[in-house]
């Protein structure tokens, strides 16, 4: 069999349904033998674009996203997406092209160790040297990618090495268990949370699946005991319990903090340091019993008292079964908190003001998004609004990114998302900078028929610099720029185009736009005024309940 044949097989073999990307010329065998392969190609308009759509399947699906490019500037543009899904611990797995590696006609041109520039940002970086290595490079790339903690992976195939002949065959996929607890250590915690006088729980980006969802919602409910959420761990409690108190979108002050600070005992489920603080510990603070498929990385501001390493479903389980409520428990502070909490997040909800206000905005866009609606962003100062503001039902409903925080995912994001629920309506906000990155995938959206609504927030500024520019007292300067006409850039595209200029218009515009078909861009100006109102001075200003 060819070694590009095989290479396809082997994909196949390891249940790949779509390749994100923009083949090259090192890459035209390879091609060639995905042309009679069931295995989708999404031709994308930029490298980075197929990287974070990779990402994002590997996020909502947990099977790993695969994205393709040539070398040199092809392979240089998956490094943001690489670091993306590494940070992320999303499972993606990036194949490029090598110029011939026994013979060459061309020095250098174009050629860059690609491998050896992916090693410091992924898990896995291989060259493949011989065809017959292409089956046990692929199952170990594939199976590293989705271990826990998963990530990012890459395999890079010369094009001489893709024409040879091979003689083997691709390797079974043998699935392995997750190791489980130390039966000591949940007891410790059993008996750690039943001494406590206050304890919460605090849900993290890894506790983002989907056995583990059903086992905390039971533990939750069960115990009584409320619970906060990272940004990257919303939705998998629904948010509507009355149990929740709010999001940890800032890592200090917030309202919600009122409640940890009182906290003398956290369960921290399935959250690591890689992730926004949600907390800063200090040494004379409540205690923090760490429950993760792997161990804490301690630093100044992370140091926990316990820690149970395993598969955190099993883990919660187990101590769920053990676990008896306790009369000593306090718990009614938290519960006036989280009356505190609702008051905030509602003020300024119902506000007719123009340019629309943050709060108004997510207040609109929660109400318009079906419950088991997706939503997606980029990075921006509306991303705090929305993870403080925006109650998510389900998991992986609300897609936004804590860990590298990078511009120009947002877009992508929502696309793979439609691609892989085309049954569920999927809405993103994007900032008027971050959406310009990779607006040219609006193109793609558009090839592919998705339904999809864009809602660009245009404040002709990176905002959330701007905003912490002005919190240190520096002057305003280099971070104003002008943009293009929104809706005639959507309809040269071929999509829809919808200029906002009211508050009302917005929420009429929008519902429209959802229950519409084709992708539709929404120019929506936005009143930023609020993030020193509020997230400096409201909150430096703010006296926790007694």
């Amino acid at each position: 069999m060819k070694a590009s044949d095989l290479f396809i097989k082997a994909l196949e073999n390891e249940g790949v349904e779509y390749i994100f990307g923009i083949p090259g010329e090192e890459n035209l065998d390879f091609l060639e033998s995905l042309k009679n392969s069931n295995i989708r190609l999404i031709l994308t308009r930029h490298e980075q674009g197929a990287g974070f759509m990779a990402a994002t399947y590997g996020r909502l699906t947990g099977k790993p996203g695969v994205c393709l490019s040539t070398l040199g500037p092809g392979a240089t543009n998956f490094i943001t997406p690489a670091a993306y899904a590494q940070l992320g611990a999303m499972p993606l797995v990036m194949l490029t092209g090598q110029k011939p590696i026994k013979a060459s006609k061309q020095g250098r041109f174009q050629i860059i160790d690609v491998v050896a520039t992916m090693k410091p940002i992924t898990k896995y970086a291989r060259q493949i040297v011989n065809g017959n290595g292409i089956p046990s490079v692929v199952r170990e790339a594939f199976r590293i990618a989705i271990e826990e903690r998963p990530g990012a992976v890459h395999i890079e195939l010369p094009e001489d090495v893709a024409t040879e002949n091979t003689s083997t065959d691709v390797f079974e996929i043998v699935k392995s268990r997750r190791p489980n607890c130390d039966p000591k250590s949940v007891k410790r915690a059993v008996k750690m949370i039943e001494k406590a006088k206050g304890p919460l729980i605090l849900i993290g980006a890894g506790a983002n699946r989907n056995r583990t969802s059903l086992a905390l919602s039971r533990f939750i409910n069960e115990s009584g005991i409320p619970f906060f959420n990272t940004q990257m761990g919303k939705g998998v409690v629904d948010e509507r319990n009355p149990l929740f108190l709010g999001t940890a979108a800032l890592s200090d002050n917030d309202y919600v903090h009122c409640a940890i600070e009182r906290a003398d005992l956290i369960i921290n489920v399935g959250h690591d340091v890689i992730e926004k603080p949600p907390f800063l510990m200090s040494q004379n603070g409540g205690k923090v019993i760490h429950i993760n498929y792997f161990s804490a990385e301690v630093d100044d501001v992370y140091f926990p008292q316990l820690e149970v390493i395993g598969d955190i479903a099993s883990v919660i389980e187990k101590i769920s079964a053990k676990l008896e409520k306790q009369d000593s428990w306090d718990l009614d502070y938290f519960k006036r908190i989280k009356h505190d909490v609702d008051l905030h997040i509602n003020e300024g909800s119902e506000d007719n003001s123009f340019p629309i206000k943050p709060q108004r905005l997510v207040a609109t866009v929660r109400r318009s998004v079906p419950e088991n609606g997706i939503l997606t962003l980029d990075n921006g100062m509306y991303k705090i609004w929305f993870a403080r503001n925006y109650y998510a039902y389900h998991a992986n409903t609300l897609l936004l990114d804590n860990a590298l925080a990078s511009m120009g995912a947002g877009l992508p994001s929502a696309m793979a998302a439609k691609i892989v629920h085309p049954d569920k309506k999927v809405v993103t906000v994007v900032g008027d900078g971050g959406f310009m990155m990779n607006s040219q995938e609006i193109e793609t959206a558009v090839r592919l028929g998705l339904d999809l609504v864009v809602i660009i927030l245009n404040d002709g500024a990176y905002g959330m610099i701007k905003w912490k520019q002005e919190g240190v007292n520096f002057d305003q300067f280099g971070l104003d720029f002008k943009n293009p006409d929104f809706v005639k850039y959507a309809e040269s595209y071929g999509a829809y185009g919808h200029r906002v200029s009211s508050t009302e218009q917005f929420d009429k515009v929008l519902n429209e736009c959802i229950n519409s078909k084709g992708v539709h861009l929404l120019d929506v100006p936005v009143d930023y005024s609020e993030n020193n109102k509020v997230l400096f001075e409201e909150l430096q200003n703010k006296t926790c309940i007694l």
